[in-house]
């Protein structure tokens, strides 16, 4: 595990379970308050900045992970020392679910954008898997999202022309954002996400920029022009 005075340095006290502003929508939103009430174990409610790592590859998994805010990056190296980004976390995804196997994590887990996330002991889960089946179904349920989220970036990001997997990857990040802007990442990031190199990730996006397909937001925000995206998207 990543060091535990890295965790005690944001630590943002005991999370309140019962009372989560989102509790419908992350991991044990089958359970009623009485039954959150019985979780004795302390779920620990941190603030991680960006670029910190929650946890490494090859780690004893110990705990599942809630992401309450903030963005994540689950990444694997190459044999030649390059990374790849698998997958991203977002609000009310479950990360670390290799625990319930038993093994160790299998990627790196680093802050992309400021994170609120709850650590949750295996124990306490296992310990509620055993006594409530609506948990189980909601494991299971995260479970999948996680599969279905490691598909989609196995056949939309990783196939096709790079200025269409750019295209796809812009309108996965704004997906559920409405009218407001997302947040791009660093080239190297979006390079590791869709296989392509610094340069040509700076290239497309100026090349995005140009068309009218994003617009500056501010900062590393921009807006996306949906329609065309989704036709540059499906060359």
């Amino acid at each position: 595990m990543t060091k535990a005075a890295f965790f005690k340095e944001n630590w943002q006290g005991e999370a309140d379970c019962a009372n989560c502003a989102i509790r419908n929508s992350v991991l044990f939103a089958g359970l009623d308050p009485i039954e959150c009430e019985h979780i004795h174990r302390p779920i620990d409610d941190f603030t991680l900045p960006p670029h910190s790592t929650l946890y490494r590859a090859g780690d004893p998994a110990q705990f599942l992970f809630t992401i309450r805010s903030g963005l994540l990056k689950l990444v694997q190296y190459l044999p030649d020392g390059r990374q790849r980004i698998v997958r991203l976390l977002r609000d009310t995804d479950v990360t670390g679910l290799e625990a319930l196997l038993g093994q160790t994590y299998q990627h790196d887990a680093v802050v992309l954008h400021e994170a609120q996330i709850c650590r949750i002991p295996l124990d306490v889960v296992q310990l509620l898997d055993r006594e409530n089946p609506k948990l189980h179904r909601e494991l299971m349920t995260r479970w999948q999202r996680a599969l279905d989220e490691a598909d989609a970036w196995l056949t939309q990001l990783s196939t096709g022309s790079a200025r269409a997997r750019m295209a796809r990857l812009l309108l996965r990040l704004s997906q559920k954002r409405g009218d407001k802007p997302c947040q791009l990442f660093a080239r190297e990031d979006i390079g590791a996400m869709l296989g392509i190199t610094t340069e040509t990730a700076s290239r497309i996006i100026a090349e995005f920029r140009r068309s009218g397909a994003i617009q500056d937001a501010g900062g590393d925000a921009v807006r996306c022009d949906v329609r065309t995206l989704e036709s540059l998207a499906a060359d």
